[in-house]
């Protein structure tokens, strides 16, 4: 029988992710098709791409969500090696998923927003690009 997560690991995989066996992709005058940023995945100095805009606050809000995640996480760990109960462990594991979907949800408002609008207003061929990615992405996140 295969194994499950490598079978949903290969399904997911998208012409949008590299391929470590292509060959390197020439550096990009134009802003690529799907999001508005003018960096692929990895430059050619191998910096990630960045996003258009990123609203302060909400930069500052998900920085301290995710600490306050991180903090969850290590109690979690403590939890399982004192021997807690295990109802009150998945109430905790329940919690930090949904503070990590809260990160998400203001993640995916500031690409909407800022990256998505950017391609759209582009033309029609990083519109097409954007439509395909924010499917993609909604799918993805909406497991």
């Amino acid at each position: 029988m295969p194994n499950v997560s490598s079978t949903r690991r290969s399904a997911r995989s998208t012409s949008a992710m590299p391929d470590a066996t292509a060959a390197p992709a020439a550096p990009l005058a134009e802003p690529l098709a799907g999001c508005g940023c003018t960096v692929p995945m990895a430059s050619a100095n191998g910096e990630p791409r960045k996003a258009v805009a990123v609203d302060a606050g909400a930069k500052e809000r998900n920085r301290k969500r995710l600490r306050r995640i991180e903090g969850q996480v290590r109690g979690l760990q403590k939890m399982v090696d004192d021997d807690r109960y295990c109802a009150d462990i998945l109430t905790q594991i329940a919690s930090v998923h949904e503070a990590l979907r809260a990160v998400g949800r203001e993640l995916m408002r500031n690409h909407l927003k800022h990256c998505a609008t950017a391609a759209i207003r582009q033309g029609q061929t990083e519109a097409e690009g954007m439509y395909d990615e924010l499917v993609e992405m909604v799918y993805r996140t909406a497991r």
